[in-house]
């Protein structure tokens, strides 16, 4: 089963971009994207064999979540019971006969930190409904995470602590969450693996040059480890701020 999950910053100025000849060319079996920026709508997509689901923010232009899946899932979450977070659209929980998916868009603290104690309390909230689904059934949690976990995952780290998605408070939350039983794919797999960026600044040169961060992700619950195939960031593909990320896992298909 082939996974993919990308912030598009903007469905349909990626779109504009290439969006769909990426789409079609990967043939993911779930492709999760990250602030679609729209309303519903305002943009339609021909998926031929998708079936679509899309969690819109209430303000128009921001954030919002959607999952294009093959499979029809069994049933289907918008946000976890928290108004805040469903009013902005960040959180979809498809539920498949092996395992819960859970895409999320989740909050930025804002550059002078204004919005940390918001990230902070729904860091709480997200990780107690992740481990409250693991549970009972496998759970496999992507997307635009916000935060740089490790050192290795951001280019000028020593000058970036204490700034929002690298903060310390942030990066334990993530620490927190792995503790529940969650593995990070990508550095399970290449935990060496440095200048692995998923973001990078508009300024004049920075991708090119690999400025960059990794806070894009895919988790698993542990006991999918034994599944686990191939996690890769696809970083040549251009489109938006954010690159796509996939994650490969032996799992059957219904």
């Amino acid at each position: 089963m082939k996974l993919i999950s990308w912030n598009v910053n903007g469905l349909r100025a990626c779109v504009r971009k290439g969006f769909l000849d990426y789409f079609k060319e990967q043939d993911a079996d779930i492709f999760c994207i990250q602030e679609t920026k729209l309303q519903s709508g305002q943009i339609e997509l021909e998926l031929e064999g998708y079936h679509q689901y899309w969690n819109y923010a209430l303000k128009k232009g921001y954030s919002g979540t959607a999952v294009f899946t093959k499979e029809e899932p069994i049933a289907v979450k918008y946000g976890i019971g928290e108004s805040e977070t469903e009013d902005e659209g960040r959180i979809l929980t498809l539920e498949f006969p092996e395992f819960y998916l859970v895409n999320v868009y989740a909050p930025n603290a804002q550059r002078d930190l204004a919005r940390l104690p918001f990230r902070l309390d729904w860091e709480i909230k997200m990780r107690n409904y992740l481990s409250q689904l693991k549970s009972s059934k496998s759970v496999i949690f992507c997307g635009d995470l916000n935060v740089a976990h490790q050192n290795i995952d951001i280019r000028n780290y020593k000058t970036n602590v204490g700034n929002s998605g690298f903060t310390v408070e942030e990066r334990g939350e993530f620490s927190a969450l792995l503790d529940k039983g969650f593995i990070d794919t990508y550095r399970h797999l290449h935990p060496d693996v440095e200048g692995a960026y998923t973001w990078w600044s508009y300024m004049r040169d920075v991708r090119a040059r690999n400025i960059g961060w990794r806070i894009d992700y895919f988790l698993i619950s542990n006991c999918l480890l034994p599944n686990l195939k191939t996690a890769d960031i696809h970083a040549e593909i251009m489109g938006s701020d954010h690159c796509p990320i996939m994650l490969e896992m032996e799992l059957s298909k219904q």
